[in-house]
C-alpha cells in the first residue's frame, strides 16, 4: 500500500501489485479461463496468500455448504492485505480513503463485504455494522458498493437506533437519504423502537413516538407500493379499506418506476422481518389510516410525491446494481431490468481479456479500457447445472464499472469511525438467531465464545 496524497485531513491510499504478484494474477486468470476449480487450489499451493484466489475458493466452499472453510479463506485474504497496510493507514479513523476505480483496491472492498455478510448471517449484527461503516468510510462520496442501502438494516438489527437517527439527521441535507426507501422506513422504525424503551424519560418517549409517526406517514405517502408487499411478507392481511383503496392497492406497486422497484424489493427482501412485532404492526396500521385520510381530503403532498417518484427514479446508478448482485437477494436481482441483468451476469460469467498489469507509474487504471483481475462466477468453473440457472447464486466478484464523480461533501469522520474492539473481536457481542427471522434480545450470560475467533479476528501468519 502506498500513500498517494494527504489533504484537508484525509489520506488517499492505494494497493500496488509487485512483479511477483502480477505473475500470480496472470496465473489466476489462466486458472479461471480453464473453468477448473482445482487449478485455483494448485495456484494457492504456490501463492497461499493470493487474494483473488482465496476469495474465489471461498465462494466455491460456500456454494458447497462448507461455511467454516469459506470464512477462513476470507479471513486469510484480509490478513494478506493487512500485512501490506501503510503505517499511516487506519481502519478506525474514518479519514483514510481507497479509490475504488483502482482495480488493485477492489479486492479489499470485496473481502470486507464478504466478511461482513458472514458476520450478519452468524447473528453478529453489531460487528457487521462496524464492517459496514468501514467499507463506507473508504469512499463515502462515491459509495461504490452502495453501503447506504445496508447500514440502516444492520443498525436496526444491532439495536443501535441512536446511530441510525444521527446518520440520517447529519447526512439528509446533502445525500437525500429520505429518497431511499430503506431509510424512509427504517428511520421512523428506529424512532418508534426507541420510544418503546422503558429507560427513557416519558417526554423523550412521547417525542420519539411523534417523530416516528410523522416520518412513517411521509414514507407511506412517498412510497405507497411498499405497504402491501410488506404486509404480505409479514403474513398480515390488510383490511378492505386499505387493500381496495386506489392509493395502496395493487396499482401502487405496478405503477412504480423499475428503478424504484429494485430498491423496494431489496429493502423488503432484507428487512421485512423487522416489522413483524405486534406493537409495530399496530403502530403501522394507525398511520396507514391517517395517510388514507390525507389522500381522501386531497392533500397536495400526495400529488407532489407522485411527481417526484416519476422524476427521481427513472434509472438506478451502477453502484446500486453492484449492491443488488452482491446481496444475492433473489427478489432484488429479479427486479433488475433484463438488459442490465444480462450485462451484469455477462460481466460475471464471460472471460475477459486482460491488458498489461498496472504498474505504479502508469495511469492506465483511469481509462475504461483497462481491465484488471476479473473473476468468473462459479457456474463457469464446474459447480454443476444448479448454479447456472439461479441468479441468486451469482456472486459479484469484481465490478468493472466506474461511478460518476460528483461534488464531494464533507462527511463527519466520527460517524464513520470504527470501534476496533468490535472490528477484531466482536466487541463482546452476544449472538442471537442467525438468518431471517426476528432476533431475540440477548441476555447478559449469552456471550458467544465463537465471536472472538470469527468476528473479524484474522488467523496467524
Amino acid at each position: 500500500m502506498r500513500l498517494l496524497e494527504s489533504k484537508k485531513g484525509l489520506s488517499l491510499f492505494a494497493f500496488e501489485h509487485s512483479e511477483e504478484y502480477q505473475q500470480a494474477q496472470h496465473k489466476f486468470l489462466v486458472a479461471v479461463e480453464s473453468m477448473e476449480p482445482n487449478n485455483i487450489v494448485v495456484l494457492l499451493q504456490t501463492s497461499p496468500y493470493h487474494v483473488d484466489s482465496l476469495l474465489q475458493l471461498s465462494d466455491a466452499c460456500r456454494f458447497q455448504e462448507d461455511q467454516e472453510m469459506a470464512r477462513d479463506l476470507v479471513e486469510r485474504a484480509l490478513y494478506s492485505m493487512e500485512c501490506a497496510f501503510h503505517p499511516l493507514f487506519s481502519l478506525t479513523s474514518g479519514a483514510c480513503r481507497l479509490d475504488y476505480r483502482r482495480p488493485e483496491n477492489r479486492s479489499f472492498y470485496l473481502a470486507l463485504y464478504k466478511q461482513m455478510s458472514f458476520l450478519e448471517k452468524r447473528g453478529c449484527p453489531r460487528t457487521a455494522l462496524e464492517y459496514c461503516k468501514l467499507i463506507l468510510s473508504l469512499e463515502p462520496d462515491e459509495d461504490p458498493l452502495c453501503m447506504l442501502l445496508l447500514i440502516d438494516h444492520l443498525a436496526l438489527r444491532a439495536r443501535n437506533y441512536e446511530y441510525l437517527i444521527r446518520l440520517f439527521q447529519e447526512w439528509e441535507a446533502h445525500r437525500n437519504l429520505s429518497q431511499l426507501p430503506n431509510f424512509a422506513f427504517s428511520v421512523p422504525l428506529a424512532y418508534f423502537l426507541l420510544s418503546q424503551q422503558t429507560d427513557l424519560p416519558e417526554h423523550e418517549q412521547s417525542s420519539a413516538r411523534e417523530k416516528a409517526s410523522l416520518l412513517i406517514q411521509q414514507a407511506l405517502t412517498m412510497f405507497p407500493g411498499v405497504l402491501l408487499p410488506l404486509l404480505d411478507y409479514c403474513s398480515v392481511r390488510p383490511d378492505a379499506t386499505v387493500s381496495t383503496h386506489h392509493f395502496f392497492g395493487p396499482n401502487a406497486e405496478i405503477s412504480q418506476p423499475p428503478a424504484l422497484s429494485q430498491l423496494v424489493s431489496l429493502y423488503l427482501g432484507r428487512s421485512h422481518f423487522l416489522w413483524k412485532e405486534p406493537a409495530t404492526m399496530s403502530w403501522l396500521e394507525e398511520n396507514v389510516h391517517r395517510v388514507l385520510q390525507a389522500v381522501d381530503t386531497g392533500d397536495p403532498a400526495v400529488e407532489a410525491c407522485e411527481h417526484r417518484r416519476k422524476v427521481l427514479y427513472q434509472r438506478a446508478p451502477r453502484n446500486i446494481h453492484r449492491h443488488v448482485i452482491l446481496s444475492e437477494i433473489k427478489e432484488a436481482v429479479a427486479a433488475l431490468p433484463p438488459v442490465r441483468r444480462e450485462a451484469e451476469m455477462g460481466a460475471l460469467c464471460k472471460p475477459v481479456t486482460c491488458t498489461a498489469p498496472v504498474s505504479p507509474g502508469r495511469k492506465d487504471w483511469e481509462r475504461d479500457s483497462v481491465i484488471w483481475g476479473s473473476q468468473l462466477c462459479l457456474c463457469r468453473v464446474g459447480l454443476g447445472p444448479t448454479s447456472i440457472g439461479s441468479v441468486s447464486f451469482l456472486t459479484f466478484l469484481y465490478s468493472l464499472f466506474q461511478t460518476k464523480s460528483h461534488q464531494p461533501w464533507k462527511h463527519d469522520c466520527a460517524l464513520l469511525s470504527v470501534t476496533v474492539a468490535k472490528l477484531y473481536h466482536g466487541g463482546g457481542e452476544t449472538r442471537g438467531r442467525s438468518g431471517w427471522g426476528s432476533e431475540p434480545q440477548p441476555g447478559p450470560q449469552q456471550a458467544d465464545a465463537g465471536c472472538a475467533r470469527h468476528d473479524g479476528q484474522l488467523p496467524p501468519q
